[in-house]
């Protein structure tokens, strides 16, 4: 089965720097969508971090040949440089509640050797509808059917139970 973001060992790296410098960051938009199962197609990585201007952000990127563009006129925020080519950088999500919020409700998902932190896909669903954007609507029937069909493999998959604990013994009076 083919990896669902095809990600090349240099763009790996930068990934892995930023989990390595303890940078806090999201998958989120289509590519999120991609990794929890969503039939959906994108050429970038949406990563969407919270403190541009924290110096380990910088040091990690600078680590693997990369940089940090501020936004400028019309132009959006960006990263530069070697690697970097895929990645998108989200500084607001529509609909959605701070960062701090809702990278604790992220879920873990493998992308080749690292585990990535993934805004879950209901979260997508909600911050698709909140941007409104023609691109948006168009795909959120694909999201909520992919949600759904989650949702009903979740409800069906047998529950996993706490380990029964053994009761204490009762000592025996005399």
């Amino acid at each position: 089965m083919a990896e669902v973001l095809p990600l090349s060992e240099s763009e790996l790296q930068l990934l892995e720097s930023l989990i390595r410098h303890q940078v806090r960051f999201l998958v989120v938009g289509l590519s999120a969508a991609a990794l929890h199962g969503a039939p959906v197609v994108t050429e970038d990585v949406d990563l969407w971090f919270e403190d541009l201007h924290d110096p380990k952000f910088l040091r990690a990127l600078r680590e693997v040949g990369a940089g940090y563009v501020p936004p400028f006129g019309n132009n959006p925020p960006m990263l530069a440089g070697r690697n970097s080519e895929p990645f998108d950088v989200v500084i607001s999500m529509s609909g959605l509640r701070p960062f701090a919020d809702e990278f604790n409700r992220a879920v873990e998902i493998p992308v080749g050797r690292l585990r990535l932190k993934v805004l879950p896909l209901d979260r997508i669903v909600v911050s698709k509808t909140a941007a409104n954007r023609p691109k948006d609507r168009l795909v959120l029937p694909v999201l909520r059917n992919a949600l759904h069909t989650l949702q009903v493999a979740e409800s069906a998959a047998p529950k996993k139970r706490p380990p029964k604990r053994p009761k204490p013994k009762r000592r025996k009076r005399l």
